[in-house]
């Protein structure tokens, strides 16, 4: 069996979430919440559910008729010190956003870190979304909004699964899990077509 992999080959094989879809109801949310400038951290190129994740954000985006823009995208390697950086990056380019999303929450909270420390207020003018809904969460300032994914159930099922397998044989391939969004403060609706702009050191204009 496998755990939070999908593999073609072998699908009843395999017990995962759905992370490009997770990625798509975020921004379909902050897009209800009246958010259209978007930015996104993304993880490790070489992982599979940083890709996910990514390309979820990116496929939300068209569907919503927002442009990707490229400059509201900023590399990043699951750290908080990733997070902070790839912050370092959208504001070094200039870039106007009123809601960012992590790919994980470390990166997340390094991003909230960063944030404070140029002057920009979470939620006030940027609304912040992680992944994984790690314990820290709930007690970081402002308290972080997170995707939560079904870890314990993935990996009950990964066991059912397996001992069902050995005895009975062959199954069926499973759908995905799917995260929930659990919203806490750091995630607020854009009234009045407000917008951050960032560009400058040390703040917003």
């Amino acid at each position: 069996m496998v755990l939070n992999r999908r593999l073609s080959r072998h699908p009843a094989h395999c017990v995962y979430a759905d992370q490009q879809a997770a990625a798509e109801a975020v921004v379909d949310k902050l897009v209800a919440m009246g958010h259209r400038e978007i930015a996104f951290i993304a993880g490790s190129a070489d992982s599979p559910t940083g890709a996910e994740r990514l390309a979820g954000y990116r496929q939300a985006l068209i569907r919503h008729g927002i442009p990707v823009q490229e400059t509201l995208i900023a590399p990043g390697k699951w750290t908080p010190a990733c997070g902070a950086a790839a912050v370092s990056t959208l504001l070094a380019r200039g870039a106007r956003f009123s809601a960012l999303v992590a790919s994980n929450d470390d990166m997340a909270i390094g991003a909230i870190k960063r944030l404070h420390e140029a002057g920009v207020m979470v939620p006030d003018e940027v609304s912040v979304v992680g992944f994984d809904d790690i314990p820290l969460a709930p007690y970081v300032i402002p308290a972080l909004s997170s995707v939560k994914m079904p870890v314990n159930g993935m990996i009950q099922e990964t066991i059912n699964r397996l001992t069902t397998m050995v005895e009975e044989g062959s199954r069926d391939a499973l759908p995905a899990f799917s995260g929930t969004l659990i919203r806490r403060d750091s995630l607020r609706r854009l009234t009045g077509g407000a917008m951050m702009a960032v560009g400058r050191p040390g703040g917003i204009r």
